[in-house]
């Protein structure tokens, strides 16, 4: 029957076919385990083809210690999943896959041909290679979980009568969190984790824009490079960062805002008062830049306002600073002069009140999740569930922009398969049901 699983028992099933449950398939499978992965939508990896804007930022070349500086809540829980599977381990999978890769500023590793869908392709066919049964448009109904253990899954399919089930020795959920529903990522897993006693961490969107009073939307698309951000909780300096900010309709976006939106995410959701701050001039100390001012105002005295702000600043803002300081850009330049301290106060501190951020459809990420707490960092195994395990973005792990967090995905979903085929290669020789923390012992 067309939507069917071709058998009806499997070593293993994943549930999930983005880079997480590709992994934990493809691995399990490599270790000689029968393996059906489950996904919802009509391809494999949707989310993953359209990340880091159809370039897909795979990983950060850093050391191990820099990556875990850059993951919440609990970055010491990665620590056996990257000792499995890390950076380098990647990048050449996918070269043994023929997508080569480059590593470009801030070590961030992207395919060489800029494409997302190669290396959605590259690991979809590596899966497949391995033995993996891909089965599109399977949406995941309920797992079966018989006397505090994982027996099997129960699925729907279109082009079935009905809801079919498949048993199971072990089972991976890597269903992804809530950001970007529209490929897929739903929240699934959170309710089959609630469901069978895990708890879940509060859900937010992160790595997210965020919207701003004033917004001004007339310098929409402008893109500052080499600036300076600083958060502002409840009028106390939390956080800086250097690099590239957008102007939005509503507010800000780009790398230093996705940054520091987790912080801003979770004090906005405490009632917190939140305001950002762009040094627009960073290299420059008051002194000399309040000097260059001067200098300006003198050689200028004979123009506009809007020509001595052009000097300073990207055309599209010359609006903004004009409203700011309550001038007309066709006014003299003199007029400036009263104001030269004000204009240096917003050159080096343009301030913004955060009055909220994007949600799920824009977030990249998801913070929260499966609490860490209900699995075993060793195997990536329930401490709630037998012969069930969890990988990806629907545990509690998130990171900042960088290819960090598909690298977790990666690693996860890497020890989650290895562990299950392990697990369920201890139940044939067994005969019955085995608890998943006895694995260590056979564990490399």
């Amino acid at each position: 029957m067309a939507g069917a699983a071709r058998q009806r028992s499997y070593d293993v099933t994943v549930i999930g076919a983005g880079p997480a449950g590709l992994l934990a398939a493809g691995r399990a499978a490599m270790l000689g385990a029968s393996v059906l992965l489950l996904e919802k939508m009509e391809k494999p990896a949707r989310k993953l083809r359209i990340t880091g804007k159809g370039r897909c930022n795979i990983t950060n070349i850093r050391p191990l210690e820099e990556h875990l500086k850059e993951i919440h809540p609990e970055p010491r829980f990665l620590r056996q999943a990257y000792g499995a599977f890390f950076n380098h381990d990647l990048i050449a999978l996918l070269r043994e896959n023929g997508v080569e890769t480059k590593t470009e500023r801030g070590d961030r590793v992207f395919p060489e041909g800029d494409r997302a869908w190669d290396v959605a392709e590259g690991l979809v066919a590596w899966a497949r290679r391995q033995g993996v049964e891909i089965l599109q448009h399977a949406r995941v109904d309920s797992l079966v979980i018989e006397d505090g253990a994982f027996e099997g899954i129960v699925f729907t399919h279109p082009a079935s009568e009905a809801a079919q089930q498949v048993e199971a020795r072990c089972g991976i959920v890597a269903t992804g969190g809530r950001s970007y529903p529209g490929t897929g990522s739903t929240g699934d897993g959170f309710r089959f984790a609630a469901a069978a006693g895990h708890r879940i961490a509060p859900l937010r969107p992160s790595l997210v824009g965020i919207s701003t009073a004033p917004a001004h939307a007339a310098a929409r698309g402008l893109a500052l490079r080499n600036v300076r951000m600083t958060l502002w909780i409840d009028g106390k300096k939390q956080a800086s960062e250097f690099g590239e900010a957008a102007f939005t309709d509503q507010g800000l976006d780009g790398p230093i805002v996705l940054r520091l939106s987790r912080q801003i995410v979770d004090a906005k959701a405490a009632g917190r008062k939140v305001a950002v701050t762009l040094d627009l001039k960073p290299a420059l100390e008051v002194p000399v830049l309040e000097a260059r001012l001067q200098r300006d105002l003198e050689a200028r005295a004979g123009g506009t306002c809007g020509d001595l702000l052009r000097s300073l600043l990207p055309v599209q803002l010359l609006e903004v600073f004009a409203d700011r300081l309550g001038l007309d850009p066709a006014g003299p330049a003199a007029r400036l002069a009263g104001r030269r301290k004000q204009l240096l106060g917003l050159l080096k501190e343009l301030r913004f009140e955060v009055t909220g951020h994007g949600g799920w459809e824009e977030a990249i990420v998801t913070a929260g999740g499966v609490s860490l707490k209900d699995i075993d960092p060793r195997t990536m195994a329930s401490r709630r569930v037998d012969r069930l395990y969890f990988a990806g973005e629907v545990l509690d792990l998130d990171a900042n922009t960088g290819g960090y967090n598909l690298q977790i995905a990666c690693s996860t979903g890497w020890l989650a398969g290895e562990s299950a085929a392990r697990g369920a290669a201890l139940l044939k020789l067994s005969g019955n049901a085995i608890d998943t923390q006895s694995q260590d012992s056979i564990l490399p």
